[in-house]
């Protein structure tokens, strides 16, 4: 089986939904959170646009510790910012895949926090759990649109909004 040939299509396939989300991006909206607990709409949308460089992080790293502040969000405030963000760590995470082996998938990595182990898979698994993260956070995306009467598009067939 070729992994990082399939890695690298549902990558692809993800940039390309998430494009398309990121198109319709509301330049008003920034501040938008649908419940004192939720993210706001440029956080939640930056976040999804950083999972793309994921594979990158991944395969050169052995860890991500957040209480060491090895992760810090980027900040970003326009459509435009949002939609290049996603293009660059698109492109990282694609070159990153590109250029790996097919042993490089299997240490492990992990999420810690100040030293304790969260989570932890092999570099593949790591790197899938990243895709699952950008299809996750695309679906909340989704419903901060909806309750702002932003059309969907389509992601894994037609949405409401698609028009035949």
């Amino acid at each position: 089986m070729d992994t990082l040939s399939q890695l690298k299509e549902e990558l692809k396939n993800e940039y390309e939904t998430t494009k398309a989300f990121f198109d319709r991006f509301p330049e008003d909206k920034n501040d938008y959170a649908p419940h004192e607990k939720s993210m706001k709409l440029m956080p939640l949308a930056s976040h999804i646009a950083e999972v793309f460089a994921w594979p990158k992080f991944i395969l050169n790293t052995s860890e991500l510790d957040f209480g060491k502040g090895d992760y810090q969000p980027v900040k970003i405030s326009t459509k435009a910012e949002l939609q290049q963000k996603l293009e660059d760590d698109y492109n990282a995470g694609i070159a990153s895949l590109e250029a790996a082996t097919e042993d490089q998938l299997e240490p492990n990595w992990a999420i810690k926090n100040n030293g304790e182990t969260m989570m932890e898979w092999t570099k593949y698994g790591a790197i899938r759990h990243a895709l699952n993260q950008a299809t996750h956070h695309r679906a909340q995306l989704g419903v901060y649109y909806r309750l702002n009467d932003i059309p969907l598009p389509p992601s894994y067939g037609p949405s409401a909004d698609t028009e035949y």
